[in-house]
């Protein structure tokens, strides 16, 4: 049993504990909210409308190393403009879009593609995941496949999964666009059903604009989903990416 003096004690250090916490998670939403500010005011420096740099994790937890939303209909040029302009600022650390396609990365960070590509990529050689005609709606027979890649995918959770939903070029480019995003984002639920956190997943939609090469754009066969799977090593711990005690 604890003594009457070791229970004070007990109690102190929890105390203490618990000061500290709260003390080191005003400073970090702090310095979370300025990093907020100076990044909204770089974006607009760069020229890009439309694009926002979150400074906090899908738990809520602030962080030094931004992801940008928004943005889609910029070209790549400006994008990484962006991504530079962010990187730059006093205090971020590794910035990546929210769909992974272009990256400011810190010295400490690394990426790399891993072997789960590969494995998706064989099982949709063989088979494709279907969609009800015109619509998001995954087709029921596609189940099972989806079962399989998310067992593939497993093994590199912590990982950026990119989604990519692609259409052929039948009908309005905008629809095609609403359509492909539309696909991805239903691709995104389903493996979040499976037990793949959303915080890695990336959907966007390309509307026609990728057609598979050596096909014509218009043809059936453009009609798919993609995934591109990216490793990254986390960056050194600081202040502000690990939470105090508690």
């Amino acid at each position: 049993m604890f003594s009457r003096t070791s229970l004070i004690a007990t109690l102190g250090a929890l105390l203490v504990a618990a000061i500290g916490f709260l003390v080191a998670t005003t400073s970090d939403d702090a310095l979370a909210d300025r990093l907020s500010r100076d990044a909204e005011r770089a974006i607009a420096q760069a020229g890009a409308e439309g694009v926002v740099a979150s400074f906090r994790t899908a738990s809520g937890w602030p962080t030094r190393h931004p992801l940008l939303t928004g943005g889609q209909a910029l070209d790549e040029g400006l994008r990484a403009k962006v991504a530079r302009a962010v990187y730059g600022l006093d205090g971020v650390g590794g910035v990546i879009w929210a769909d992974g396609t272009i990256m400011a990365e810190a010295a400490a960070t690394q990426y790399k593609p891993l072997h789960c590509q590969e494995d998706v990529e064989a099982l949709l050689r063989a088979r494709t995941i279907r969609f009800e005609e015109a619509s998001s709606r995954i087709d029921a027979n596609s189940s099972e496949l989806l079962d399989e890649v998310a067992t593939a995918l497993r093994p590199c959770l912590g990982s950026i999964i990119a989604i990519e939903g692609h259409t052929d070029s039948s009908g309005p480019e905008p629809g095609n666009l609403a359509l492909s995003q539309e696909r991805a984002d239903s691709i995104e639920q389903a493996l979040v059903e499976r037990g793949i956190p959303a915080d890695g997943l990336r959907p966007r939609g390309f509307g026609s604009s990728e057609p598979v090469e050596g096909l014509e754009p218009e043809d059936p066969a453009n009609r798919r989903i993609e995934f591109s799977v990216i490793a990254t090593e986390p960056l050194l711990p600081t202040p502000i990416d690990t939470p105090g005690a508690r």
